[in-house]
């Protein structure tokens, strides 16, 4: 049965990349563009600088850097851009059915879908929405190169911090349930959960190398964008999946044996 689901996880996840691949072409490609040209209008105001800076100098004007594109802009935006979302999203559609596998029949009396709709917006909520808040996506030209690694490492430490407190929050539901009922249990842990990414989020440094005078409006977007593929993702792994582990799991005979146990 695992691996029935797993398979129709990585299908799911390439529907859900075909239309996050949608979105983006639609909603965020346009702002990787107009940042772009930011960056090229940075680049082409520091060389007129130095070479006004030589000239005052008596000094012959430096040579420009010829920068070559192993990969065009099309190609980037193109098929880079839907091999890439392809890529992510079976990933984790692969990783949504195995945590399904586990937590389906575990963290309460919950059918195969709202099951896989409570999963898909807590990942979302600990995999995405915290960790954005705290590191939010940036564009082309936001950002030093020096950096990315230290940038990279700290948005995958408040990620996996901010999952094992999602984790936590939903053992200390089921743990308070029984005692305290279903709606007051979900509140203690929802409540535990935002004490513990607060005090992540404050503790780990913040990270601002946004270019003075980048436009505020096209950063939006850019972020937006990105959220909002993620959102996509997440809701076509919680609604699509469900439904269809739901019919393997009837058909199966599962579905039945785990609301008996």
């Amino acid at each position: 049965m695992v691996r029935t689901l797993l398979v129709r996880g990585m299908l799911v996840g390439v529907l859900a990349a075909i239309l996050s691949f949608a979105f983006l072409k639609l909603a965020g490609e346009p702002a990787v563009e107009q940042a772009i040209a930011f960056e090229t209008r940075q680049e082409e105001a520091q060389a007129a600088t130095a070479r006004e800076e030589a000239t005052r100098k008596g000094q012959p004007a430096p040579l420009e850097a010829v920068k070559s594109e192993p990969v065009s802009r099309s190609t980037q935006s193109g098929i880079g851009l839907l091999t890439g979302v392809v890529a992510y999203n079976v990933a984790f559609g692969g990783l949504f059915a195995l945590a399904f596998s586990l937590a389906y029949g575990r963290i309460g009396p919950y059918g195969a879908r709202a099951t896989a709709v409570l999963l898909a917006l807590s990942a979302f909520i600990a995999v995405c929405l915290v960790p954005s808040l705290k590191y939010p996506a940036g564009p082309p030209s936001v950002g030093e190169a020096e950096t990315i690694g230290i940038r990279t490492g700290l948005f995958f430490a408040m990620m996996v911090l901010s999952l094992a407190a999602m984790m936590g929050a939903w053992m200390l539901r089921k743990r308070l349930a029984a005692r305290f009922g279903e709606w007051n249990a979900g509140l203690a842990a929802a409540g535990g959960y935002l004490v513990v990414v607060a005090a992540v989020s404050i503790v780990l440094p913040g990270v601002n190398e946004v270019p003075e005078g980048f436009p505020a409006t096209v950063l939006w977007q850019f972020r937006i964008a990105s959220l909002g593929a993620n959102a996509i993702m997440w809701a076509i792994l919680g609604i699509g999946f469900g439904a269809w582990a739901e019919r393997a799991l009837v058909a199966s005979g599962y579905a039945r044996a785990v609301r008996l146990a």
